[in-house]
């Protein structure tokens, strides 16, 4: 067999492809939504909608107590063992159900407070956090679904269903953008993840049968001694991150200006975007493979099939991505955003950095290294914070697309040198 036909014929390239038209799909949606946030919103509110995903990923992070990858490892570690599945499950689900009632209610209590430190003392949007609070158990709930599902390696299946919540969040999204402006825009990224709880459910029914797995006796205190280090891998990353992500955008407000805040997180979105394939792929197909890795060959030819087989399409298409951000920037936005074209090349930079330093990152999880993907984690967060702050002192919005580009850089280094045994 030929090595193209090899590579055809694999699973990796039969999944990326499928893969691929799912996030084809993703990015559609995506450029409408962010079209329909331009026209109706401007840079203003483009830079709220930031601040809201950002303090959105921190509550997911404690609605699910971080157990997302975990649960993907341990399901396909036991999806072969009857009783400890059973176990496993019910812990999850049990866990994750209480932590997002007990969440729900601090969000419905504290949510004047949290306007006032998500939004400023100038917007008054607490009816948001109320909402969160009453879709927290179904939102919550969609995200463990598709890690169990993910689990299992159903592979299609997960496709299928970010297939049909991309559909249903844009027809929501757009309608509440049209109908409340702002308003519509921050509830649509509240309320339309939890409208896929019942897709999700449906597609893992099929495997586990939730209502006869999932039960009291079946609650396992060591599985959750088990996906505590994961929680606290992903909590360190998903609290302190978007904390850290804030206070840069809050500084550019000041100091810039909400519509400089505006350009940056339109930047974002873009390379949240192109970002979807490359850590889909590696969250649905390597993951689960390193998790179940059992020499340092098998981890070896893992990641050079991602270096091989991945990263150099994903290099080609951030150099044809900059070379048309001018004709980017009017399809999906307005002439309002032209001056965020002079960010791209830092952006860029930054994120070849980042999708080199991706399937190395993963492999914390994959293989449980907590203190060492937190004291990685905690190291990036810090280069990110000082350099962005020195960076904008002198070349303003500039700077913090340096800062990017300059923290991913230090950050592949790192994991290069700490996992070199599986590299060499």
């Amino acid at each position: 067999m030929t090595p193209i036909k090899e590579i055809l014929s694999g699973s990796l390239f039969k999944v990326a492809s499928l893969n691929g038209i799912s996030i084809l799909i993703k990015i559609a949606i995506g450029f409408i939504t962010s079209k329909f946030i331009a026209l109706f919103l401007g840079p203003s509110g483009m830079a709220l909608v930031g601040n809201l995903r950002n303090f959105l990923t921190t509550v997911e992070s404690f609605g699910t107590l971080g157990f997302q990858n975990g649960i993907v490892k341990y399901i396909a570690e036991c999806n072969q063992d009857d009783l400890k599945l059973k176990r496993t499950v019910s812990t999850i689900f049990i866990s994750v159900l209480i932590s997002s009632f007990v969440l729900g209610i601090g969000l419905f209590v504290f949510s004047n407070h949290l306007s006032v430190a998500v939004f400023g003392l100038n917007y008054h949007f607490s009816f948001i956090f109320e909402v969160m609070a009453l879709a927290m158990p179904f939102y919550v709930g969609t995200i463990v679904l598709i890690a169990v599902i993910n689990g299992f390696s159903l592979f299609r299946r997960v496709i299928y269903i970010n297939i049909i919540g991309n559909v249903i969040g844009l027809l929501a999204t757009v309608l509440l953008i049209w109908k409340f402006k702002i308003d519509g825009a921050l509830l649509g990224i509240v309320l339309t993840p939890s409208l896929l709880f019942f897709v999700s459910y449906a597609a893992l029914n099929r495997e586990v049968k939730l209502f006869s797995a999932v039960k009291f006796q079946f609650f396992d205190f060591s599985i959750v001694k088990n996906l505590s280090a994961f929680s606290l891998m992903v909590l360190v990353s998903s609290v302190i991150g978007p904390i850290v992500y804030l206070a840069i955008r809050n500084t550019i407000i000041q100091n810039n200006g909400i519509d400089n805040a505006g350009y940056w997180e339109a930047l974002n979105r873009i390379s949240s975007y192109y970002f979807m394939f490359i850590t889909s792929i590696v969250s649905l197909y390597f993951l689960p493979k390193l998790s179940v890795a059992q020499t340092q060959q098998e981890t070896k030819s893992l990641f050079f099939s991602y270096y091989k087989g991945i990263l150099p399409v994903f290099i080609l298409a951030l150099v044809i991505i900059y070379f048309s951000r001018d004709f980017i920037i009017d399809v999906l936005f307005t002439a309002e955003f032209k001056p965020m074209s002079k960010l791209f090349y830092w952006q860029l930079v930054g994120d070849t950095f980042k999708a080199a330093s991706l399937i190395l990152g993963i492999q914390f999880f994959a293989q449980k290294l907590t203190k060492a993907f937190i004291v990685s984690e905690l190291f990036s967060l810090l280069v990110l914070y000082c350099s962005s702050f020195y960076f904008l002192s002198i070349y303003q919005l500039e700077g913090v697309v340096i800062a990017h580009a300059f923290t991913y850089f230090v950050y592949l280094i790192s994991l290069i040198i700490y996992f070199r045994k599986s590299l060499l």
